[in-house]
């Protein structure tokens, strides 16, 4: 249940939402993204009223979701199934899209041939392919190994500085809230609603070794984890 949200994402922003198991992050996104019309209050998106799924909001889960049946470049495909474009334009972009996550050669293999960080990429592409204003990530890389998923870190971040469209991130883990977000929004469990939003003031590229960051963390993990204090969830 959320209660009160208000929040502002400024258009380019990278920002990234953190909280307790069950404070309504994964919600929260499936509102933005138009996925659940049950609620009440109104979502803006470049002034207009979000009022179920659009072609302008890319969304990515913690599960690739991509069809096993179908060849990675067919469900790539798929993210310009509403589209007024021709074949030759969509082969194009799927191409294109593929190149640009590093999945070039691999067009005509399936799902299952794939690693986890793979189809995390060929996800992305697939909410890419149809240029949106806002990429929505929900937790996608929560289920990958450390080092796959440091690798992707640093290739969402360069998406992001290209393309410079929105992202909204779902995360459970602040360092990767940090390293990646102009600003971390931490949020509270039972209700669900918005604690506070902290800035991170470091330019991308960022250093993983970075004090600052370090310094960043601690704020944000004293959030969830303070001496005497019960909190309404488990940190996740």
């Amino acid at each position: 249940m959320l209660e009160r949200i208000d929040i502002d994402v400024p258009s380019g922003a990278f920002t990234c939402i953190v909280g307790a198991s069950g404070c309504g992050k994964s919600t929260l996104l499936r509102l933005i993204a138009g996925l659940d019309p049950d609620y009440e209050g109104v979502i803006h998106l470049g002034g207009r009223p979000i009022r179920g799924p659009g072609l302008e909001r890319g969304v990515v889960f913690q599960e690739h979701r991509l069809f096993p049946w179908l060849t990675v470049e067919d469900n790539v495909g798929l993210g310009l199934a509403a589209s007024a474009l021709g074949p030759a334009e969509r082969r194009e972009l799927v191409q294109s899209h593929l190149r640009m996550v590093g999945l070039e050669g691999f067009e005509r293999a399936f799902p299952r041939a794939l690693s986890g960080g793979m189809a995390q990429r060929a996800a992305i592409a697939r909410a890419l392919v149809n240029k949106p204003q806002v990429l929505l990530l929900d937790e996608p890389l929560g289920a990958l190994d450390a080092l796959t998923r440091a690798q992707l870190q640093d290739e969402l971040l360069r998406l992001w500085m290209g393309e410079r469209i929105t992202v909204i991130l779902v995360t459970h883990d602040i360092e990767e809230a940090v390293f990646l977000g102009e600003e971390v929004v931490v949020m509270d469990a039972r209700p669900g609603r918005i604690r506070r939003g902290l800035k991170v003031e470091r330019p991308h590229p960022r250093d993983r070794a970075d004090p600052e960051l370090a310094r960043v963390r601690r704020e944000l993990l004293a959030e969830f984890v303070t001496p005497g204090r019960v909190p309404n969830a488990s940190p996740d």
